[in-house]
């Protein structure tokens, strides 16, 4: 095969369109995109007119009319149940998707499988819970594979580390590997947002470039309930203020030309720094933008799994033994 084939997807928590941005650019044509939450489907449906937003409760999709129709099933479920930053009540918060999303690769039987969370996932309090997932996906007939990948060893600058499950159809000779990471040239907050930044002409533009010239801390975006429109609590403000932005809140607009002191983000910054296109967010409420943001997949490391999947189902080589699977899975 050339590799050219035109692959099909299937996305559930599709939220603001991080993780479905990236596979587009992979190559990936999405049939459906299921999202719960009514500003996410209307900022989807704004950006890309084109997707088929489903504006609906996983509990409620069913995924039998899509059976053998789909090339790849993704989904970023829910974070809070695995995050530090919450109760970590892991299987028994009533948030936990992951069911949801084995029920879906049942009804479906895409060829592949991605799901990402964050890091959390990965901890020693939820190795059996994440060897039951493994398993189950085994069982169904699948070969999994599971990695802690940093967002910034692809282009984004930002420490975002995400626990990512890719898993492979078996009668897919399984040829998948996770991206390599690789260098970007002068990937710092400085760099990426002073065009930003100096967009009103603010005089002290250069000199906070030269400061921020690192990467970002993690942006958190809360849920509907708690969390607003600020980069998080006292910890993440602090490493913020490192790289001379004020993170108690965001703002509305860049630095006019006489700012004196630590400048805020704008929603703007924040999703460049997540990677995801200027422009996406214009026009969504300040808190709510913040939210969608901040609860993204970047786009550019959707991009370069996607790339890994597609080159994956293009290609193959024979299949190793089950027991080997198992123990890389759940290294």
């Amino acid at each position: 095969m050339n590799g050219r084939r035109e692959y099909t997807s299937l996305e559930i928590c599709a939220g603001a369109g991080g993780q479905a941005l990236g596979l587009e650019f992979a190559g990936f044509k999405h049939v459906a995109l299921v999202e719960l939450e009514s500003e996410y489907c209307d900022c989807l449906r704004h950006n890309r007119p084109e997707w088929n937003v489903i504006c609906q409760d996983v509990h409620s999709f069913c995924g039998t009319s899509f059976r053998e129709k789909i090339d790849l099933l993704a989904g970023g479920v829910p974070c809070p149940p695995f995050s530090v930053a919450g109760k970590q009540l892991g299987e028994k918060d009533e948030r936990d998707l992951f069911p949801e999303m084995l029920r879906l690769v049942q009804e479906i039987n895409p060829k592949a499988v991605l799901i990402e969370n964050v890091k959390g996932f990965l901890s020693p309090k939820f190795d059996s819970y994440r060897t039951s997932i493994i398993y189950a996906l085994m069982r169904m007939g699948y070969r999994p594979h599971i990695k802690l990948l940093q967002a910034s060893d692809y282009g984004v600058p930002q420490l975002r580390p995400r626990a990512v499950i890719v898993a492979l159809r078996k009668d897919i000779k399984d040829t998948f590997d996770f991206p390599l990471p690789f260098i970007s040239d002068n990937l710092t907050v400085g760099s990426a947002l002073y065009d930003l930044m100096a967009a009103n002409g603010w005089n002290g533009a250069e000199e906070w470039r030269k400061r921020a010239n690192t990467i970002a801390p993690t942006l958190v975006g809360g849920s509907r309930k708690h969390g607003g429109p600020d980069l998080g609590p006292t910890r993440a403000r602090a490493a913020w203020a490192e790289l001379g932005i004020d993170g108690r809140s965001v703002s509305d607009h860049a630095p006019e030309q006489d700012f004196v002191g630590m400048p805020r983000l704008t929603p703007a910054m924040m999703a460049r720094l997540q990677g995801f296109p200027d422009g996406w967010f214009q026009g969504i409420k300040k808190t709510t933008a913040c939210r969608m943001i901040g609860n993204a997949f970047p786009p550019p490391v959707a991009k370069v799994i996607g790339l890994e999947i597609k080159k994956a189902l293009d290609y193959g080589l024979p299949v190793t033994d089950s027991k080997k699977i198992l123990s890389q899975a759940i290294a």
